[in-house]
């Protein structure tokens, strides 16, 4: 399978914000894995900014909420925003937790 990631990471001085659009799915999670690794790597918060994304599917939550644990452990802030059709599909796939606020 072909990536079709389309990422934007942001660096601010105290937190990075990655913003997704488009499909989010299994032929990008590894992509989308070593954005999240190399932007934790770089410290600060994190926000992940899925308004522009369409689609999402688990394997993309499963690494969000991987993100989230890892965040935690290192004593950052993670939050993610998400349009109203992720957020729907985390719902239902019973990842909501961590959409909308930090955790």
């Amino acid at each position: 399978m072909q990536s079709s990631l389309q990422v934007e990471v942001e660096r601010c001085e105290s937190h990075s914000v990655i913003r997704l659009q488009g499909e989010l799915n299994v032929a990008c999670a590894a992509e989308l894995k070593g954005v999240l690794v190399a932007t934790m790597a770089e410290g600060g918060d994190l926000q992940v900014d899925l308004e522009g994304a369409v689609a999402i599917d688990v394997s993309i939550m499963q690494l969000l909420w991987a993100t989230r644990d890892e965040a935690k452990r290192m004593g950052t802030d993670f939050a993610v925003r998400a349009s109203e059709a992720v957020g729907l599909a985390s719902r239902d796939a019973g990842f909501d937790l961590f959409l909308g606020e930090p955790v």
